[in-house]
């Protein structure tokens, strides 16, 4: 968690960074990641909703940086697959990881990641540079997502259905938070 919102935070509240404090911030991650996966609307052509999961996800990445944002990831996907109604729309279980949505949820983690480490070089202080890594996320995710899903549907219908429909949502998501992270470092720069 090299030079992220959070450890600002930490920074500016004089607390010391623990193994514990750590661990307190990845299973709080987790449950926001697990909450947004809640906020679904099923689409009637397509296996993959629409959810507040995604935004979830790259800001994660983005204000924990690489090890926890992936870390956050990895206990979502682990909590759901045991069974725990973390998934989209409340669904659970291993089986998820293998259905036509899988392929999002590996996505997840190697976004986290990229995102997280994007952060930590500096993307996030600049509505620019920080549209530029949400993308670089979303991209990620839309590429595991649509080649794990192309196994089930075969590939133009993997990108009909998993990428084209979120476009217009994804956009709006990646300005939301090329406004408010800059915003956030300089909140914490006056603090």
């Amino acid at each position: 968690m090299q030079n992220t919102l959070a450890m600002r935070f930490f920074d500016r509240l004089s607390i010391s960074r623990t193994r514990l404090s750590d661990g307190v911030l990845v299973i709080g991650a987790s449950l926001l990641i697990a909450a947004s996966a809640q906020i679904a609307i099923p689409l009637p052509f397509s296996p993959v909703p629409i959810t507040g999961q995604t935004f979830a996800i790259l800001l994660v990445g983005f204000v924990l940086g690489a090890r926890l944002g992936a870390w956050s990831v990895t206990l979502y996907i682990f909590e759901g697959a045991i069974g725990l109604p973390f998934f989209a729309g409340g669904g659970a279980g291993a089986g998820w990881l293998l259905g036509p949505t899988g392929g999002y949820l590996a996505g997840f983690l190697v976004a986290a990641f990229l995102v997280g480490y994007l952060a930590e070089k500096g993307f996030d202080r600049k509505s620019a540079t920080t549209l530029l890594a949400f993308a670089a996320g979303q991209a990620v995710i839309y590429l595991f997502g649509c080649a794990w899903l192309s196994t089930f549907v075969g590939w133009p219908q993997a990108v009909t259905a998993g990428a084209i429909p979120f476009l217009v949502g994804d956009a709006i998501k990646a300005l939301l938070a090329a406004g408010a992270l800059p915003l956030a470092w300089k909140a914490f720069d006056r603090l």
